[in-house]
């Protein structure tokens, strides 16, 4: 391994929409440049940086992957990163470690959803980018025709600096723009050589330098004096231009190539070195200084003590747990004890390495700015800052999504569930998105995730890492019930069999309460001595023991009124058990005699959508019983404020990504209890009676 200085690191992301050919482009950059002896193949599950066993299955990226090769004096680290949207946790940790995000649009697609998301998100966290138009192999697939796309969305800051040779089956070279050298690949060897322009590109790359000379020089005031008064810039100020516009996000250089024909894949290189910022031009990170709780920005270099961030963790049940890093400051060597500032706990790094796929490559030293992973750190999570003793920092969270859908999850074996318990544990490890529940009063555990296919894979990975086969199903609804009449019943509760016998007798008012208030309000109206003073207690535990069972469907009763007002007593055979038994009695009396009604859970749903889908949304929030309460701007977006039924709610991560092809998203938190409509009573009603009996 070369000694690197930060400067020669270059830290590069790939994203973009799903099937763009990201991963292919990755094993691309490392076949080419040697890393590894044969180009891998998603189709035959040979890349290095799918390596997961669900992964291959599916023939997707579900989460981030890092490798890096070397070129000249130069280390570039990539993290690929799944297009999937169900996958944007990953996404989000990623983006966190690199200083330059590559999002990888298809040829023949042109811009799509997850293009125009992967372009929000840089935006939003202030991170470079470019464009790799790639599959300019494939039929249909349109340089110029993809390039207006982005420069018609994206804006003018999108430039070409590098230009096809020949289209689709024929495509089979590059024209870097700002050196004007064309590359030509080998279909066969897959070996490069350098060739002339072609004549009839000539104009055509003329053109492109040109649209690029005058967007470095808008986007700096000495190189714009330089163009002004020479009328041209020299390679070099382009390539320093380049650095800065692309650093500040200000230019966004569009490459391109056919990743799985290793066309383009040389120039790629080059460009990565030459046109990409390193991690010194990245924005300082914001942190707190624990020492004083100011707010700190702090920039990458070597120039102060050690501090890093973990962005991801990895749970292997054979290695135990890797946390990947990314270091600030300073550097860090094996066998050193660091602090944990988030747990405030002290770490022992032993045995460094870099990740290259699954593959772990042990280093002696990791630099400012480079990426590194440890095993088996005791207390360390995602998101926590790891920093010398005496370097009180502690850097800024990472902000993952909410997790929207909820499934209920069972195990297929008997005697699996601490099994199963132990392994949820270590997967919310790995997935901070991804979040486990107890739900006490219907005996289940409930994952949340952003999407059907999150909790699919959830379960997959329990079945292959841990050997716990599961079942997912729609969580049950933690319905309610109460009363919308009032009831004057008597409980009376008298047994004699020899001996000491059981007197207990209440009369009680059951009645809703009108405070909005959910738990019992017993009132105790008792004169004359009716029901003694000692007893009392016990009339109200007794009712309060069975508010856990409706007289409806044996669901918990809320909203309740017990006002105690008269009964009668024994001397001898009156106890508190008997009290309790006669409030019992009164109140299934008084629940059926004063009109029992069924609750539901109604949450409080926004929904964030361009304007486009505004009917579509409304439409359905209707059908699923919901009702608009509002709308606002957010952004570029509507915000759709409404409220539905929890019910309908459980599948609709699903049903708003096919209404708006995934551009909307959507948070929710309960509100409130409602009644159910007595259409949806009945049906409710007979599931609950199937289920008891089946259980």
């Amino acid at each position: 391994m070369k000694d690197y200085s930060i400067k020669n690191l270059r830290n590069v992301g790939l994203i973009g929409h799903g099937a763009t050919g990201k991963t292919s482009l990755a094993e691309a950059l490392l076949y080419y440049a040697n890393t590894t002896d044969r180009l891998g193949k998603i189709e035959d599950g040979t890349t290095v940086m799918d390596y997961d066993q669900e992964e291959k299955r599916r023939g997707i990226s579900l989460s981030a992957s890092m490798a890096y090769f070397e070129s000249g004096n130069t280390k570039i680290n990539l993290v690929d990163m799944p297009g999937y949207f169900d996958f944007q946790g990953e996404v989000v940790q990623g983006m966190r470690a690199v200083d330059v995000a590559t999002i990888v649009v298809c040829g023949v697609s042109g811009v799509q959803v997850g293009t125009e998301k992967a372009w929000d998100y840089c935006n939003k966290i202030k991170l470079p980018r470019a464009f790799f138009i790639n599959k300019l192999d494939r039929e249909n697939a349109h340089f110029d025709k993809t390039l207006d796309e982005l420069k018609e969305k994206f804006g003018m800051s999108v430039v070409p600096i590098q230009y096809p040779i020949g289209r689709e089956n024929d495509f089979d070279g590059i024209v870097d723009i700002i050196s004007k050298t064309a590359i030509k690949v080998d279909k066969k060897s897959l070996k490069c050589e350098n060739i002339d322009i072609p004549e009839d590109l000539v104009d055509k790359v003329d053109e492109c330098k040109q649209m690029l000379m005058e967007s470095i020089a808008e986007n700096d005031e000495e190189l714009l004096d330089k163009y002004l008064n020479d009328g041209e810039l020299s390679d070099e100020d382009l390539y320093l231009g380049l650095v800065k516009g692309c650093a500040q996000g200000e230019i966004a250089p569009v490459l391109c190539g056919s990743a799985t024909k290793v066309v383009g894949i040389k120039s790629f290189i080059d460009n990565i070195i030459n046109c990409f910022p390193s991690p010194e031009y990245s924005l300082s990170q914001k942190a707190k200084n624990l020492t004083n709780n100011e707010e700190v920005f702090i920039t990458v270099g070597d120039n102060k003590p050690f501090s890093a961030m973990v962005f991801k963790t990895i749970a292997d049940p054979f290695v135990g747990k890797i946390s990947l890093f990314k270091v600030i400051t300073g550097k860090v060597g094996g066998d050193v004890s660091v602090l944990n500032s988030n747990k405030e706990k002290t770490e022992k790094l032993n045995h460094l390495f870099f990740m290259r796929g699954k593959n772990q490559v042990p280093v002696q030293e990791i630099i400012a700015g480079d990426i590194g992973a440890v095993a088996k750190l005791q207390y360390t999570g995602t998101g926590d800052t790891l920093c010398s003793q005496g370097f009180n920092i502690m850097y800024d969270k990472i902000n993952f999504p909410t997790a929207v859908m909820p499934m209920s999850i069972l195990p297929k074996a008997k005697g699996d569930e601490e099994k199963i318990s132990l392994a949820l544990s270590k997967l919310s490890e790995e997935d901070p998105v991804f979040k486990v529940e107890r739900d006490t009063e219907n005996a289940e555990t409930v994952v949340w995730g952003l999407g059907e296919t999150h909790l699919e894979v959830i379960a997959s990975r329990l079945k292959n890492k841990f050997g716990a086969d599961v079942i997912l199903q729609e969580p049950k609804v933690p319905y309610r019930e109460t009363i919308k009449g009032k009831a004057d019943v008597q409980g009376k509760h008298k047994k004699q069999s020899g001996g000491h016998g059981q007197y207990g007798d209440v009369k009680i008012i059951f009645e809703p309460r009108n405070d909005g208030e959910l738990d019992l309000e017993f009132v105790d109206k008792v004169v004359g001595g009716s029901v003694p003073r000692n007893f009392i207690p016990a009339v109200e535990k007794g009712i309060r023991d069975c508010l856990s069972n409706g007289v409806l469907a044996g669901y918990p009763v809320i909203g309740l009124r017990a006002t105690l007002y008269d009964g009668s007593y024994h001397p001898v055979d009156s106890s508190e058990m008997a009290f309790k038994i006669a409030a019992s009695i009164a109140y299934k009396k008084g629940l059926e005699g004063a009109k029992p009604v069924l609750l539901e859970p109604i949450m409080s749903v926004e929904v964030l959508i361009p304007d486009e889908y505004m009917g579509d949304v409304m439409g359905d929030i209707n059908k699923k019983r919901g009702r608009v309460i509002g709308m606002e701007q957010e952004g570029k977006l509507q915000k759709v404020i409404a409220e539905v039924p929890m019910a309908e709610m459980f599948t609709y991560s699903t049903d708003l990504r096919s209404m708006t092809q995934a551009r909307g998203s959507y948070i929710s938190k309960f509100a409130r209890y409602e009644e159910v409509p007595p259409t949806e009573v009945a049906k409710i009603l007979d599931e609950t009676r199937r289920l008891r009996e089946e259980a």
